[in-house]
């Protein structure tokens, strides 16, 4: 894949972003379909009430027409892309499922947890079907070796795929961090991609970016949308099918850093309180915690991004 289509990728994802976002925000506007922000969050968030949600199905449309646009034309359609599509398409069904009964039952609460975990699961099952199929080695790839575990892949398929998911959407609690750190993470995940001639996934790479861009637009602070669980499921499992496909899995830890930390900081939340009553941080996820310790929402943006395009440069000096 040449500079040139690269460019047209991401301009491709971003315009169709850009073009459509503003339709879908004043149609949510006439249909009063806001999101409802949660009572335990702070208590200044419940101005963003009323706000748009569901913008995930602005991009991720766009994303899947992109990332498929080029390869169509030079015949260049592979299992890789079409089962990393579908994990796009599945994860963000689940999220669309999920703000709908939000919306139509104007609360924050949508699917049961063992819904969307079984929704989850189903699609780590289905990628793992592909993978094997496509005869990728069943094993995790560490420091340029492999350890070939087994059977005991589909199960870590699994738990990459749900845990990486879920670590996006509690991510997901303030204007613009998500988009942003997407776009990082997807950015390095496009370089390692390059670099393995791997153009399939390079193309979907950037044709999130490319979304992502455009969204973000329209997500930073004053969010004028959110992205809802459509969006941010749909990233997290992408993500996470991404680094699988490289054959750099443990790199999204790295690469992911933003996302570990916040979903560590709700786990040792909960753990803390119900072993001590006590709480560690003021609030979880941790984005929340600097918010009550007087940051603004800008400032969490801007140190957390820093903090994602040092952990993803260190990734590629090592990888690369």
């Amino acid at each position: 894949m040449n500079v040139g289509e690269m460019i047209l990728i991401i301009l491709t994802s971003f315009i169709i972003t850009v073009v459509f976002l503003p339709v879908f925000i004043n149609y949510a506007h006439k249909k009063n379909q806001g999101q409802m922000i949660r009572e335990e969050g702070p208590k200044w968030h419940e101005k963003k009430s009323g706000t748009p949600t569901m913008g995930g199905l602005i991009f991720n449309v766009a994303i899947l027409l992109t990332s498929l646009f080029i390869p169509i034309i030079y015949g260049q359609i592979t299992a890789k892309l079409l089962v990393l599509c579908f994990i796009l398409l599945l994860y963000g069904l689940l999220g669309f499922w999920d703000d709908s009964i939000k919306l139509w039952k104007k609360q924050n609460e949508g699917l049961k947890a063992w819904q969307k975990l079984l929704g989850q699961i189903i699609g780590g099952l289905i990628f793992t079907f592909v993978y094997w199929h496509e005869k990728f080695p069943l094993a995790i790839h560490f420091f340029g070796n492999e350890i070939n575990i087994g059977f005991f892949f589909v199960a870590f398929v699994i738990f990459w795929l749900v845990g990486f998911s879920n670590a996006v959407n509690l991510t997901d609690g303030i204007d613009g961090l998500v988009a942003g750190q997407g776009i990082i993470a997807f950015g390095v995940y496009a370089v390692i991609a390059f670099s393995q001639k791997q153009g399939d996934i390079l193309s979907f790479c950037l044709a999130v970016i490319g979304a992502l861009i455009g969204f973000l637009l329209f997500n930073h602070k004053p969010a004028k949308i959110f992205m809802g669980d459509m969006g941010s499921l749909a990233l997290g499992g992408s993500l996470a099918a991404v680094s699988l496909l490289l054959h750099h899995e443990l790199s999204l830890l790295v690469i992911g850093i933003i996302f570990v930390i916040e979903t560590a900081s709700v786990m040792l939340q909960v753990a803390s309180f119900k072993l001590t009553g006590k709480r560690i941080f003021k609030m979880s996820p941790i984005h929340h915690h600097f918010e009550l310790c007087g940051w603004s929402e800008w400032r969490i943006d801007l140190t957390f991004w820093i903090v994602g395009i040092v952990a993803g440069v260190l990734s590629l000096i090592v990888i690369l």
